[in-house]
């Protein structure tokens, strides 16, 4: 029997969110022996090389952006490196459950911050939900409290880093190829994890399986973008996009089977209230476009 697009594009979503949290553990885990940015570097390397074949297959190199894009594709790209070093450095000393849950607020920043710098409407129920969600952020983090600490701050300014990474995108001229932006992106952050390999933490010698764990991290980046765009080519938004939060299943799941990691209760109530706002925010958004689409017809 043949899947509905809906339904096969919710398990598209799904498989791309385990490919996330799957690399998210990895790296976690290697990076006990070896460092964070060492990690980084190495995973990165692999990363670039495939990227790297993946664009010359896909003739990337022959449809440069136009120059008016290209401050805007290096606002990204710092955007993301930024991102990356503080997301990866929070979740070598957080459970991943709280620094993955912490992710789970950026359609609420997202939505506040083009609010700010577009002068995009919000409406009052948005507005209320972005509030009760940035609550529910608070409570994951729990300022005052043992379970935080300067990581917990990083992890929230990892969420400024992607908001501002989303946001610059908006902004790309349509011409802008998403893979030709990930090819410069990708050894931009390979650069500077090596340049803090070299720098703060030195080079140490690696073992056959963590070379071989890094590389499959790489590979599942590649499952995540890749099942993740299907997703979204196949559903509808609206039905697929509330299924990028079973990464939280798969991040509970790893941090307790790996680091016996079980979140407290205010952290499942906190991670409960950001999931449902998020979840909110993308009904509510489709649901305005899909009334100012029948306006337009009208």
């Amino acid at each position: 029997m043949k899947l509905n697009d809906n339904i096969t594009g919710a398990i598209y979503m799904c498989l791309s969110m385990a490919g996330f949290a799957i690399n998210d553990a990895i790296i976690k885990f290697a990076s006990t022996d070896i460092g964070i940015y060492q990690s980084i570097f190495v995973r990165g390397f692999f990363a670039t090389i495939l990227i790297g074949i993946v664009s010359w297959h896909k003739g990337i190199f022959t449809k440069i952006p136009d120059k008016a894009d290209h401050k805007l594709i290096a606002l990204r790209t710092l955007a993301e490196v930024g991102a990356t070093i503080s997301f990866l450095t929070a979740l070598f000393y957080l459970p991943i459950a709280n620094i993955t849950a912490l992710l789970q607020a950026l359609p609420l920043t997202v939505t506040l911050a083009a609010a700010w710098f577009f002068g995009e409407a919000i409406g009052w129920r948005r507005g209320v939900a972005i509030i009760i969600g940035f609550i529910g952020v608070l409570i994951i983090i729990q300022p005052g409290t043992n379970e935080f600490n300067i990581y917990s701050i990083l992890g929230l300014v990892c969420v400024l880093f992607v908001t501002a990474r989303d946001l610059t995108v908006r902004k790309f001229s349509a011409n802008v190829s998403s893979l030709y932006v990930v090819f410069i992106t990708a050894p931009a952050v390979t650069i500077v994890g090596g340049l803090l390999t070299l720098f703060y933490e030195g080079w140490l010698p690696m073992k056959g399986f963590e070379v071989m764990f890094l590389f499959i991290a790489s590979s599942l980046i590649f499952v995540g973008y890749f099942f993740a765009v299907a997703a979204m080519r196949i559903g509808q938004v609206s039905f697929v996009t509330p299924f990028r939060y079973t990464i939280m299943i798969w991040a509970i799941t790893l941090g307790y089977l790996i680091w016996g990691d079980i979140p407290n209760s205010l952290t499942l109530i906190g991670m409960s209230i950001v999931i449902g706002m998020g979840m909110f925010t993308f009904w509510r958004e489709a649901r305005l476009k899909k009334t100012q689409a029948k306006n337009i017809d009208l």
